[in-house]
């Protein structure tokens, strides 16, 4: 296992939808890292149900908890040769 942690740099000020381990659901801007994937996030929600959600504002999530994340926002794609953005 190399010492280097994951390279979330791009992801940083982006609202993310992480999903944990036991099926519970975060959201919120990540605003730090570090090796083991332990994630900071800003202005977090958390999904209790379909219709309850509660926020819970500052939060570090564990890495060894975290399932999967996703950006939540939609990265604009620009035109190599117009220089345009699409989508």
């Amino acid at each position: 296992m190399s010492g280097k942690g994951p390279d979330l740099k791009r992801y940083m000020e982006k609202r993310l939808a992480i999903r944990l381990v036991g099926k519970r659901r975060v959201n919120g801007y990540l605003r730090g890292y570090d090796q083991f994937m332990n994630l900071v996030l800003d202005d977090a929600v958390e999904e209790v149900s379909k219709t309850e959600r509660r926020e819970i504002g500052t939060v570090v999530l564990r890495g060894n908890a975290i399932e999967n994340f996703e950006l939540m926002e939609r990265e604009a794609q620009i035109d190599r040769c117009t220089g345009q953005v699409m989508g």
